[in-house]
């Protein structure tokens, strides 16, 4: 065998322990970041809250801690103290971001689990085999997911909103909902009742009594089983009494819910990452303190550490950590406050007037303008919360699709929604819209929208069938 050396250049990535800390606090919910931070506290002795033991500043014993001047900061330089801070509130650009332990304070109620919905389909997915970019895109699902498990955002909305090199065809989206609707438990991921049902019917064994009928029946006929129309399901069917009551009771015996299951548990709150607010005629957002952990180095050890230097050991490594952790708490939340602006910059319209005037906007809109890549949108709008005067929004709901319009305009898939059900409240109860109206509706006020997306996109509101809506 012949030996002989090769030289071969080539690039790659890797990131520094740093920035892989900096990475996981971005993703982490305000709630998961407190517990995270918890448990640095009690693992390293130089970090400390403020307001425990001394009060002094972060600087100790010649050890200054400087503080960053974040793009944020300056963006928000010239925003009136009463809008970024409460009188007699300390500033939070100082190493310090806010204290989050009165769970009491400005803080909405959500239901609790030891696992979430959303951390428990995530760990089946790291261990099915697939590539990286199949994983992001059943990842990229699992977050578009509501409280039920149920996918009410339409994939071509999910697509356009996930950037990826090459392009992601639909066609793969669907290969990722696949593999979505096959994890646990049976029917997350549909976009409907019967889609749901449907699944769970699947997953049962092909012996299962009456379990051809009940799929036939979570395919497209649950209207009439919900009317309770049994000559015409029979009729359909060609089943008899018995059959159809054996199919019943076994779609009973189904989760509608699927996903409901883990959000049961200890109150909690959910405590809004930032706030918006109109002041002189600008939407401005700022951060809410009380989201906020405020860190500081310990001083106790901090002076023990610069007297005994050249014996520092773990205490020197453990310094540099906590100095990590504080720089990248203040990034996460700084980074934070220039995507929520930025959303807020372009959805003026939503804060003036509602959901019906929600523009179109996809992660790579934002990422230009606030010059960081797509992936950190996607981090940064998931779990994180914005509490405005028309409610509380999960950032990534003001992210969605277009519909095009016949002026050559677009119209956000959001703002349809707002319009659909505003026309079926304002029906007339004895002759419901159908789809077909709905769509000729908004056709008439220049919105071309297909019949079928009509009905993904009732469906996606929970709204009945015009038939389930006829009252006498």
């Amino acid at each position: 065998m012949k030996h002989h050396l090769q030289l071969k250049l080539g690039q790659h990535l890797t990131l520094t322990p740093q920035l892989q800390q900096s990475i996981r606090l971005l993703q982490l919910s305000t709630l998961e970041l407190n517990q995270e931070i918890e448990q640095m506290l009690q693992d390293n002795p130089l970090l400390e809250r403020e307001g425990e033991g001394e009060e002094a500043g972060p600087d100790a014993a010649g050890l200054e801690l400087p503080a960053e001047q974040s793009a944020a900061s300056s963006e928000t330089a010239a925003v009136p103290d009463e809008i970024q801070h409460a009188p007699d509130e300390p500033d939070w650009n100082d190493y310090s971001v806010g204290g989050g332990e009165d769970e009491d304070e400005g803080g909405v109620q959500t239901p609790a689990a030891s696992a979430t919905l959303r951390e428990h389909l995530l760990g089946q997915v790291a261990l099915l085999p697939l590539s990286a970019r199949d994983r992001a895109l059943v990842s990229a699902l699992v977050d578009a997911l509501n409280e039920d498990g149920y996918l009410e955002q339409p994939l071509e909305e999910v697509v356009a909103s996930f950037e990826a090199e090459p392009p992601i065809e639909p066609e793969e989206m669907e290969v990722a909902l696949r593999y979505l609707q096959n994890l646990e438990p049976a029917g997350v991921g549909a976009r409907k009742l019967g889609e749901c049902l449907g699944l769970q019917l699947k997953a049962l064994p092909e012996s299962t009594p009456a379990r051809e009928t009940a799929l036939k029946i979570a395919d497209g006929l649950l209207d009439l089983l919900a009317a309770r129309d049994v000559g015409k399901l029979k009729r359909v069917l060609h089943i008899d009494d018995a059959e159809l009551r054996a199919a019943r009771q076994l779609i009973l015996k189904l989760n509608p819910k699927p996903g409901a299951q883990f959000g049961a548990g200890d109150t909690q709150y959910v405590i809004p990452d930032v706030y918006v607010r109109k002041y002189k005629g600008a939407w401005i957002a700022s951060l809410n303190p009380d989201a906020m952990p405020r860190l500081r180095i310990n001083r106790v050890y901090a002076d023990i550490l610069a007297r005994h230097r050249d014996n520092a050991g773990q205490l020197a490594n453990q310094l540099q950590e906590a100095k990590w952790l504080i720089k990248n708490v203040q990034q996460r939340f700084d980074t934070i406050l220039r995507v929520s602006q930025a959303i807020v910059d372009r959805q003026r319209n939503f804060f003036e007037h509602g959901e019906v005037a929600m523009r179109p906007l996809v992660l790579r809109e934002i990422a230009e303008a606030v010059d960081l890549h797509e992936s950190t949108i996607s981090r940064v709008t998931t779990q994180k919360y914005m509490m405005t005067p028309r409610g509380l929004y999960e950032l990534k709901y003001f992210f969605g699709s277009h519909v095009a319009t016949e002026a050559g305009g677009v119209c956000s898939s959001t703002a349809i929604r707002a319009l659909i059900k505003q026309l079926v409240a304002a029906e007339d109860a004895g002759k419901p819209l159908s789809d077909g109206q709905i769509a000729e509706i908004l056709a008439q006020q220049g919105i071309v929208v297909a019949r079928r997306t009509v009905a993904k996109y009732r469906e996606s509101l929970h709204i009945p069938t015009a038939n389930m809506r006829k009252s006498a």
